[in-house]
């Protein structure tokens, strides 16, 4: 990876940002970090991350306890002299249902935090700019596999709503300031120390526990599964490459069925699930797939591990003991 050899990560506690900083101090670059520790889930998950990150990058390593909207974690989070840097946005409020319930919320943290941030950044040494977007943006699309280029004028959430915000927002301060930029639009990412509240996370420990799975709809609903260490791989590839503005969709390439995800799941788990059979919920997408020719060429990214794969990588972390509340 070539370019500043300081990369300020926000949301680097969480699940995504975590491995992103890992894969990074991996490479011997520095990482600073920015997360508020929030209660949307347990934060002492998150603290484990930043633990386990402080453990292996040592003095490259430095974790800002704030808020996107708090000039003083701002302050505390940019150097302190206009070196060189590149920034990673992961920090959101996350999850198409929670942002029905706080929409004001996902809207202050998401596009204001946004907006502070970039202005806080826009007179220093920022050598690129990359956005952990979402595949929500393509809402009510019926067309498959999406494209960057799809027509993004019906997000079916808040939280959707604040993702395409926050590429626009990208944009315009790429376009006003020469800020390089690159949104990458991800599909249904998952993992070791994926978010407890996620459908695979959630659902596993339902069968572990031998609690009903929320069943929603026939299961003939699709996702684009995509494992984390190629949401990684997409990040990196995209930090180290290209100017100018971008948007490219980081996503596994295949559809999943709710109905084979379960199955699959509980395979991998060595248990039988229960269902509980309820209607979609309104703001749910029904299909999701990723076109990742885009990425494939300005990026070279070819996710290379299959949804089977990965679940039995998940499962095992799990199993092993994730120390996640049930």
């Amino acid at each position: 990876m070539a370019g500043p050899s300081t990369v300020l990560l926000t949301g680097a506690a969480g699940f995504i940002g975590f491995h992103v900083a890992r894969r990074l101090l991996e490479a011997g670059y520095t990482v600073v970090g920015l997360d508020n520790f929030n209660d949307f889930y347990a934060p002492a998950l998150k603290r484990r991350n930043a633990a386990d990150l402080a453990a292996l990058g040592g003095d490259r390593f430095r974790m800002v306890e704030g808020d996107l909207r708090d000039p003083a974690a701002l302050a505390a989070f940019l150097p302190a002299e206009n070196r060189p840097f590149d920034l990673v946005h992961l920090a959101a409020m996350a999850g198409v249902r929670p942002s029905f319930e706080r929409p004001l919320l996902y809207q202050e943290v998401n596009v204001t935090g946004t907006f502070l941030l970039l202005e806080a950044t826009r007179r220093r040494a920022l050598g690129h700019l990359v956005f952990g977007s979402s595949s929500s943006v393509y809402g009510a699309s019926s067309r498959l596999p999406f494209r960057e280029d799809d027509p993004v004028a019906d997000p079916l959430s808040p939280y959707a709503v604040t993702k395409l915000i926050g590429e626009r927002i990208a944009h315009a301060y790429h376009a006003c300031h020469g800020i390089p930029a690159t949104c990458l639009r991800f599909f249904t990412v998952f993992g070791p120390r994926q978010r407890p509240e996620m459908a695979i996370h959630k659902f596993a420990r339902d069968i572990l526990a031998g609690r009903a799975i929320p069943f929603l709809g026939d299961g003939s609903s699709t996702r684009d599964y995509t494992y984390v260490d190629d949401i990684v791989d997409g990040v990196v590839a995209a930090l180290a490459s290209g100017s100018g503005y971008r948007v490219f969709n980081l996503g596994g390439g295949h559809r999943i069925t709710l109905r084979e995800m379960v199955d699959r799941l509980a395979a991998a788990l060595g248990r039988a699930p229960r269902l509980q059979y309820a209607p979609p919920h309104p703001g749910d997408m029904t299909h999701t797939l990723a076109d990742i020719s885009w990425a494939e060429q300005a990026l070279g990214y070819r996710p290379s591990c299959s949804f089977e794969a990965g679940l039995e990588r998940f499962a095992a972390w799990l199993l092993a003991g994730a120390d996640v509340p049930t």
